[in-house]
């Protein structure tokens, strides 16, 4: 089967690999049919690592899919602990939980001991034609969602537990550092908790015209300083709640200065060098809860109803489709912002 799978950093390479077999207990094999590019892959693409964990072989990308159920193991029952069966369009959770360890049994998955999870190293992930999952990563999609949505269900999920962080309440002001694909998702799901106003800040003006579309108030960074603007716009209370979606250079410290006192700053993006930086004696004096937000937990339902319901638009995210044989094109225009690009996904 083709697969793309990263050699090192920028070595990006579509190749034939071995097929996967028959699906074992609790297993399910899928056809993938569409997988989305998340930051988390480009860092991986361009540093050869994500956080302290390096990529030490070939590894195939990619964790935002969704896929067909071609066959099932024995006992092979889906998130909602239901049977699977062939011919299932499904959204796939890629974290694979042990379900035993002291942080599963407390309801954090997403801090399992022994977590593994799709494109990071050593478990490969879904930027191939086949793949093994386990059946209760599996939840069967309605015909109302298409591929690329099911697949975008992932980094739904993974706003909607950052807004969980946030405890964000009616009429709660909020402000987003970063309006890339996790940012504009964050957007849209704050709105429906009731936050007003929302600020959304980027550099790319096509992303704040989406933000703007989508009831934020757009901040471009590179015209104006971001934090006067918030300050001004609040009238030197800053807002409750600040989410850090972009961590670029500053985008932490600026999360944190746009913050009233007391406020809440949850932290979502991936920093490239591993570290995080904040002026302490700012975060100090004004009391701030500051929260690091880990992928998800229990989110697919959730995320089903809402994109099921028409209340988020995930396909006005999508700005570009390559196939498969085409997956480093992909990540090349991607890694350059080029062309408009806000998500970019890869058809099998």
């Amino acid at each position: 089967m083709l697969a793309a799978r990263l050699h090192g950093p920028s070595d990006l390479r579509v190749e034939r690999v071995p097929r996967p077999g028959p699906p074992g207990r609790a297993e399910v094999l899928l056809r993938v049919k569409a997988t989305g590019i998340c930051g988390s892959d480009l860092h991986c693409y361009q540093d050869g690592r994500i956080g302290d964990t390096r990529v030490e072989g070939p590894l195939i990308l990619g964790h935002e899919f969704s896929g067909i159920v071609e066959a099932t193991g024995p006992n092979s029952l889906d998130g909602r602990f239901q049977p699977l069966k062939p011919g299932a369009r499904v959204a796939v959770d890629p974290a694979q939980p042990c379900g035993r360890c002291e942080l599963c049994e407390k309801g954090h998955p997403n801090l399992c001991r022994r977590l593994h999870f799709c494109g990071n190293y050593p478990d490969g992930g879904s930027l191939c034609e086949w793949i093994h999952m386990p059946a209760r990563s599996c939840f069967p999609v309605p015909r109302s969602l298409n591929n690329a949505e099911a697949a975008l269900l992932e980094p739904l999920g993974v706003a909607i537990h950052a807004v969980d962080l946030a405890r964000i309440k009616v009429a709660s002001s909020v402000a987003i550092v970063g309006a890339g694909p996790i940012g504009l998702l964050i957007l849209q799901v704050a709105r429906l908790a009731g936050a007003a106003p929302v600020f959304i800040t980027d550099k790319f003006s096509w992303r704040l015209k989406l933000a703007q579309r989508w009831g934020g108030i757009p901040i471009s960074c590179d015209e104006e300083d971001a934090v006067r603007r918030v300050e001004k716009e609040t009238h030197g209370r800053g807002v409750d709640v600040a989410l850090e979606a972009a961590w670029s250079d500053h985008s932490v410290e600026q999360a944190a200065e746009m913050a009233m006192l007391g406020g809440r700053v949850v932290l979502v993006g991936i920093p490239g060098d591993d570290r995080l930086v904040l002026k302490h004696s700012n975060a100090r004096r004004k009391g701030l809860t500051i929260l690091m937000s880990r992928r998800m937990k229990h989110a697919y339902p959730r995320a089903m109803a809402l994109a099921e319901g028409g209340r988020v638009d995930l396909m006005g995210l999508v700005s570009h489709r390559f196939p498969l044989r085409r997956t480093t094109d992909a990540f090349r225009l991607n890694t350059a912002y080029r062309d408009k690009v806000i998500k970019v996904v890869v058809e099998g």
